[in-house]
């Protein structure tokens, strides 16, 4: 049989779709970030592993951030703790106890807040021991200078997930922090 290459094509309409998925895979991901060849042990070591690294990334963002105010994570956190007690202020303790990440001195640290000009401590009440802090108004003021480019910072990283996503994300984590 001889193939006529001048016959026509059916005068059809054609169509083609094509479905595509593109998510990637969070364990390829992780592993090539880290240079991993093997696979993880288990689905809760990728997770465990992809929270730290998430972390220290993010943490290493809001540190160089903060680099042209003079603070560190841990002194900017405690700053927003004691803004949020207003005028009451807190205890040393209580700072302590509100920290994202714990020290295992509070009391350095908010001595050298103290040197900074950025909180004010006072005994109070009876008991001598009992010193409550509250942030300066230098504190104050510096943590409006800080409010813009954090929120800024923030979107940068985490401001391509949806807002659905973020609430989510902020579930799940919180889930996980239940189980200590």
């Amino acid at each position: 049989m001889v193939k006529d290459n001048n016959a026509r094509l059916p005068s059809w309409p054609l169509t083609l779709g094509v479905i595509t998925c593109n998510i990637p895979s969070v364990s390829l991901t992780l592993r090539s970030e880290i240079k991993q060849t093997a696979p993880f042990v288990s689905p809760e070591q990728e997770v465990f592993l992809s929270l730290i690294r998430t972390a220290a990334l993010l943490e290493h963002a809001v540190e160089e951030g903060l680099r042209p105010y003079s603070l560190t994570l841990t002194q900017y956190n405690a700053l927003r703790i004691l803004r949020g007690a207003g005028s009451a202020g807190l205890c040393r303790n209580e700072i302590g106890d509100r920290l994202i990440r714990p020290v295992p001195d509070t009391t350095r640290l908010l001595d050298r807040l103290v040197v900074a000009g950025l909180i004010e401590r006072a005994r109070e009440g009876d008991d001598r021991r009992f010193v409550r802090a509250r942030i300066s108004k230098r504190g104050l003021a510096l943590l409006k200078q800080i409010d813009g480019p954090l929120a800024d910072l923030h979107r940068t990283h985490l401001g391509h997930v949806s807002r659905p996503e973020l609430r989510r994300l902020a579930d799940l984590l919180a889930t996980v922090r239940s189980t200590r």
